[in-house]
Formats: C-alpha cells, sequence, structure tokens
C-alpha cells in the first residue's frame, strides 16, 4: 500500500489539542482523536519530508501490541475503524482511514517510563563515565550493546519540545508521582517490556529498550499513546546482532547516521532530505511491521 503522505491534518469541524512532532491529536466529545502523521523527527528537529506510509506503519504495530499485551493492563483504545468514530469525524474519514484511534481521555503520567534490557544510546554514554546509572549500580566491564543482568526501569522528565528528558532515579519519581504508584509503574513496564521482548526475539527482533506512555483514567491506570514503535523502541535484527558496537536496527537510526554525516548542527532549520533517504527508512519501518505482526499494511 502506498498512500498520500500526510504531513499535517486540518479537520476544521474538530477540536486540535496539540500538535506533537508526528502525531496530531483532537478532542471528540469526552474522547481524544489521534492521528499519525508521516512526520519524523531527529535529534528534536522535525524534518520537513515526510516518511512514506509511517504513520500507518506505527499505527497498526500499536494496534498491534494494545491486543497483545492488553493482559498485563488495560490500553485506552476505543477503536480504530473511523465508521465508528462520532459523527463529526465522518467527512474525514478517508484521511483517518490507517493512521487514527479513538482513545480514552487519560491523563498522562508525568513522567517517562523507559525499560532497557541491553545497554545502549543515553543510557550507554552514562555507563562510560560511571557505572552508577539512574541509581542503578552495574557491573563494572559492560560492552556497548550487551544484554543488562537484569531489565531495567529507569524513568525520565518529560522535557518542553526541543529539550532533553533527563533521567531520574526511582526515589525520584516517587517523589513526583508517590512511592506505591511507582512501584506498580515499574513492575507492569517490566511485565510489558519483557512479554513483547520475548514475542518479538521469536520473530527476528530484539527490542533493546522502549518508552511506554501511561496514565489515569477513572482512576485506572492504562497503556496510552504508541506502543513499541521504531519511534519508541530499539529494534535490532537478531541475525545482525553483536556486542561492542552499535547494531543496525529498524528505527530511525538510519536516519540520524546520515544527518550525523552532514554538516548541520542539528537545530532548525532541518535539512533537505534525498529521495534515498527517505526510502530506506521508509522500508526499514515497514519491515519491522512485517516481521513482527506477519502482515504489511496491505494485510
Amino acid at each position: 500500500m502506498q498512500s498520500t503522505p500526510v504531513t499535517e491534518t486540518r479537520f476544521a469541524d474538530l477540536k486540535l489539542l496539540h500538535r506533537g512532532k508526528v502525531r496530531d491529536l483532537y478532542e471528540v466529545e469526552d474522547k481524544l482523536l489521534m492521528v499519525a502523521t508521516d512526520r519524523i523527527s531527529a535529534f528534536d528537529v522535525v524534518m520537513n519530508e515526510p516518511i512514506p506510509n509511517k504513520g500507518a506503519v506505527l499505527t497498526s504495530l500499536s494496534l498491534f501490541w494494545f491486543d497483545y499485551l492488553r493482559d498485563i493492563v488495560p490500553n485506552h483504545l476505543i477503536s480504530a475503524d473511523p465508521a465508528d468514530y462520532p459523527a463529526s469525524c465522518a467527512p474525514y474519514r478517508d484521511q483517518l482511514k490507517g493512521r487514527s484511534m479513538l482513545v480514552k481521555k487519560a491523563k498522562p503520567l508525568p513522567v517517562e517510563c523507559i525499560v532497557r534490557g541491553y545497554i545502549s544510546g543515553s543510557f550507554w554514554k552514562a555507563y562510560r563515565k560511571n557505572t552508577t546509572v539512574c541509581g542503578f549500580e552495574l557491573p563494572a566491564g559492560l560492552k556497548e550493546s550487551e544484554k543488562l543482568p537484569e531489565i531495567l526501569f529507569t524513568p525520565s522528565t518529560k522535557a518542553e519540545l526541543g529539550l532533553h528528558d533527563e533521567n531520574i532515579s526511582l526515589e525520584r519519581m516517587g517523589e513526583i508521582v508517590g512511592v506505591a504508584e511507582t512501584e506498580t509503574i515499574a513492575r507492569v513496564c517490566i511485565e510489558l517490556y519483557r512479554k513483547a521482548a520475548d514475542y518479538a526475539r521469536g520473530r527476528g527482533i530484539i527490542i533493546a529498550d522502549t518508552k511506554f506512555e501511561l496514565g489515569w483514567h477513572e482512576g485506572e491506570l492504562l497503556l496510552i499513546d504508541e506502543v513499541l514503535t521504531p519511534d519508541s523502541s530499539r529494534f535490532w535484527p537478531e541475525d545482525d546482532y553483536q556486542t561492542g558496537r552499535g547494531q543496525a536496527s529498524f528505527d530511525k537510526q538510519f536516519l540520524r547516521d546520515y544527518l550525523s554525516s552532514l554538516d548541520w548542527p542539528q537545530t532548525p532549520p532541518a535539512p533537505k532530505l534525498p529521495e534515498d533517504i527517505l526510502r530506506k527508512t521508509g522500508a526499514r519501518y515497514l519491515e519491522a511491521l512485517e516481521r513482527i505482526t506477519g502482515k504489511g499494511l496491505d494485510g
């Protein structure tokens, strides 16, 4: 399936609440309408060119994981079929098909919920400076991309757009959301990661780490936003995995590597992206969907 790229939605009859790096969020009655566009960001800068079918891939993956993980924690999904949406959405059904979700209006946690099974990215950089990271005392001698001795829940702050999140300890998170709540959230997130990682490994993908979004709705903890997509996770091909180096991945690392090769300060405005880079990045996202779900966008 090759759909017309969507870089931005403008639904005149709906109330736009927020336009994020990738998603446009609308209020529909007492619910939320999440629309995944084909925008892509890197180094906290949104690129000018869209990635073909990216929004549809993110939505399809999230729907798969919501269903697969629902025995651990309920989620905010009401429907992903525009025919089920309120009448005010009817004029936009064609644009909403395949890239939107009608969801419960939950109150997001004020922290990022990050789970790590392997040492990579900012966690690896921090470890190289000090083996105690996010309050966890890690053994000396770990190599880049090595599997951690245990799955770790490592929360961070939620930074404003353009700023970077900061890692925090479980104690600090307890001060922000409550000690008992922190224990519950950490347990749930580790269970989610473990079940998903075991499944993905059977599909030839290592989930190195991921970021979950959770929120409260009528006193109930819900899994919200997107789940285990290439935008929120590091997916590594198992057949190419090797410790001691960075890994090839099914996410935007391909784009980041290209941007890092440029004389660009990683601040707006974004550089123009070659068609080849857009196509190859899109292909990585699509391959992640096909490997995990066993289906493409047409099936």
